[in-house]
């Protein structure tokens, strides 16, 4: 269960790393957010973008803990 909890941890960061990636130019739901959102001052795509990040990343931590609570042998 702990393998599952550490490739929990590792995917969340990964979608981390992957939306901050968009403020350097790679592109992505970062960038969405940096360049349509926060430089034209659209408040309502910002909030959609960042609320998404937030929901996807709830969602794999629930799975992964709910993964890890069925595999543990206690």
């Amino acid at each position: 269960s702990s393998l599952v909890l550490t490739f929990t941890t590792a995917t969340i960061g990964l979608v981390g790393a992957s939306a901050m990636a968009g403020a350097v130019g790679a592109g992505g739901v970062g960038d969405l957010a940096l360049t349509y959102g926060y430089q034209r001052f659209d408040t309502v795509t910002m909030i959609v973008t960042v609320t998404a990040l937030v929901i996807i990343v709830q969602l794999l931590q629930s799975i992964g803990n709910t993964l890890a609570r069925k595999i543990r042998r206690r």
